[in-house]
């Protein structure tokens, strides 16, 4: 931006038909490119009515024109540099940058798992793309059809553009946006939610039936999750100290995720869980292994120092499905704590204990957790019918008692017109 000092005149034109006269200045303004350079273009400067009720002197107008110019001449670097960011014209590359090195460096704040996905999904697609671009180049409709033309999960078109928008908020904090303004990823549209897998559990049955065919220690980590609701990385990060016997009792303070030993997904996640009726097989387990309380609840069997790996859980839970016939492509641990949240409500658990045991900081994510299959919607349904079939008994009990009914089966005197309307609702006395 060129450093000026201007002092124009002030002259005397009709402003529009309305307003009628009025005093002005014209001046040299620099304005920001998308490119990030500045272009000078003349503008005029309105000041004031010259005519009529609440005309201005020429004086006063000269008063407010210095005032306007005091702020324009000769602005300094550091005016330039802030008008010049707020417009957006940084790199997008760059602030990713800033973004990575600052917000996900922070270890104690940014769980391992999202600092792995969020690294993982800039340097693979969203950088090799947009990097080069600058923030106010970036387009909606552009952001929307590269979303929709790279990625076939909603939920990973979902993940990626969350990331874009919490760059341009990193940006808009370290002031390289205009505070308030809308990031053009915001704005992409993702079309109707859908999931790439079946959403579905398994029932009562099935689930009884592949538990018989699991193996220790992998039957009670399954069973654990779905007692307790608890992820499987939670409770692969049991240790013996984190569990009461007394209480019947399990405290989630750290989860293990790749043999990564942290904190839990969030804050709310750190809860006390009923292990209920699964007590005696955790006494007879710590028993049998001679459990310490700074040892791993479920440990690799080669090297019992270190927590028992999540695939293998997987892997036997798949083969136990499908020796049962009722394996799926979204079968996983996962499932059980969704079956969990589903049945606690279903014996009669409110939304809210399900979502406080589940540790989920909305009711809104307890109910995408929350499945209604078709036996559970018979057995509502069926309960209404009852109720209504119970109340149309009652209603013709009630009408075979009525003297008018009484009277027409023994063909004898109609009852009186006060009888009927005893009966028949709605019904006038008056003759």
């Amino acid at each position: 931006m060129k450093a000026r000092v201007q002092h124009p005149r002030v002259h005397e034109a009709i402003k529009s038909r309305q307003d009628g006269w009025w005093w002005f200045f014209r001046y040299w303004a620099d304005q920001i490119r998308s490119d990030g350079t500045a272009q000078t273009v003349r503008k005029r400067q309105w000041l004031g009515p010259s005519r009529g009720e609440k005309k201005i002197s020429k004086k006063e107008a000269e008063i407010e024109r210095d005032k306007f110019l005091a702020k324009l001449n000769a602005p300094t670097v550091e005016t330039a540099v802030q008008q010049a960011a707020t417009m957006g014209v940084a790199l997008f590359g760059e602030v990713a940058r800033m973004y990575e090195e600052g917000y996900l460096a922070r270890e104690k704040q940014i769980a391992k798992p999202t600092r792995v996905k969020e690294k993982f999904y800039l340097h693979r697609y969203i950088l090799p793309r947009w990097g080069a671009l600058r923030l106010n180049q970036i387009q909606p409709k552009a952001v929307e059809d590269w979303l929709h033309t790279t990625f076939d999960s909603w939920w990973t078109m979902h993940g990626v553009r969350a990331i874009m928008s919490r760059i341009y908020y990193y940006a808009e904090g370290h002031g390289l946006w205009e505070e308030g303004r809308r990031s053009p990823t915001s704005k992409a549209k993702l079309g109707k939610r859908r999931y790439k897998y079946e959403r579905r559990i398994l029932s009562f049955d099935e689930t009884a039936r592949v538990l018989a065919r699991l193996k220790e220690p992998y039957r009670l980590i399954i069973e654990t999750c779905i007692a307790t609701g608890a992820r499987i990385s939670e409770v692969l990060g049991l240790k013996w100290k984190h569990v009461d016997l007394e209480a019947g009792t399990i405290r989630v303070e750290q989860r293990v995720w790749h043999q990564d030993v942290g904190a839990p997904k969030s804050e709310g996640s750190r809860r006390i869980l009923g292990i209920g009726d699964l007590v005696a097989r955790f006494r007879a387990k710590a028993a049998e292994e001679g459990a310490q309380l700074d040892s791993w609840v479920f440990s690799q069997k080669r090297d019992p120092s270190k927590p028992l790996w999540d695939s293998g859980v997987r892997d036997a839970l798949h083969q136990a499905a499908q020796a049962e016939g009722c394996d799926f492509p979204g079968l996983g641990p996962h499932s059980f704590r969704r079956a969990n949240i589903t049945w606690r409500q279903q014996v009669g658990g409110s939304a809210i204990e399900a979502s406080k045991i589940a540790g989920h900081s909305t009711l809104v994510m307890t109910g995408e957790y929350t499945f209604v299959p078709p036996e559970r919607q018979n057995e509502l349904t069926r309960r209404i019918q009852e109720k209504l079939a119970a109340a149309g008994h009652a209603s013709s009990c009630q009408w075979e008692q009525s003297p008018l009914a009484s009277a027409l089966r023994e063909n004898a005197d109609p009852p009186s017109r006060l009888d009927v309307a005893r009966v028949v609702p709605g019904t006038s006395v008056v003759q």
